[in-house]
């Protein structure tokens, strides 16, 4: 059951939460998830753009949303504190004021805050985009994912599974290629689960990179 279903939804209402906290009327439903999905897209291709650290990676662990009826509260998780630099504060402006002209926030205010994580390897979205920057300079995707274990194993992780399909290295047939270090029960609802599903883009075609880290259990 756990590797057929996203773990994290999986796990939602045990120890896992939502990303998005915010109630609608059933017929304005998807005008909110499309409105968060903007949201999220906005910021990242703004750090993308703008603050994309030298190794290439954005350092966005995730990021939630928070509605009321009069402000949106987003918080950006951040994991390298090159992001977080002296003019942080002229720089969330200019995003707060982007994506409100984007989302054409009239009647609401919208409010961007950004958090540094500590240990930025043990979140599975940083690692998915060290690993794809890796791929991305043609280093051969076997050195990536042991580097990726060692990064993780350095922040007292209990395990990690990292898996990248396609058409891995240039060859002509795709394939999935996975190791795993530790343990990884994703059958366990007890057990703290982070994932992600990572995109990358490469001279040879298009790759998936998903990654499960086993953080605790409770």
């Amino acid at each position: 059951m756990g590797q057929k279903i996203n773990p994290l939804g999986f796990r939602l209402g045990t120890i896992q939460s939502h990303h998005s906290l915010w109630f609608a009327q059933p017929k304005n439903y998807s005008e909110g998830l499309q409105e968060d999905k903007k949201i999220r897209d906005f910021i990242q291709n703004y750090v993308q753009k703008n603050i994309r650290i030298s190794s290439g990676m954005e350092g966005i662990a995730r990021i939630e949303i928070q509605k009321r009826i009069d402000l949106i509260q987003v918080i950006i998780y951040m994991g390298f504190p090159k992001l977080l630099t002296e003019d942080k504060l002229r720089r969330v402006e200019e995003l707060q004021m982007n994506v409100q002209k984007e989302l054409n926030c009239v009647n609401r205010k919208l409010n961007i805050a950004i958090t540094r994580i500590s240990n930025p390897y043990g979140h599975p979205n940083i690692l998915a985009e060290f690993i794809a920057a890796q791929l991305k300079n043609r280093v051969s995707f076997r050195k990536a994912m042991k580097k990726a274990i060692e990064l993780t194993e350095q922040v007292n992780t209990k395990g990690i599974q990292v898996q990248i399909a396609g058409r891995i290295d240039g060859k002509e047939i795709a394939r999935v290629e996975w190791v795993r270090e530790g343990r990884v029960p994703l059958q366990t609802i007890e057990a703290k689960i982070d994932y992600c599903s990572y995109t990358v883009r490469t001279i040879y075609g298009v790759l998936g990179i998903k990654i499960w880290i086993f953080v605790d259990e409770e």
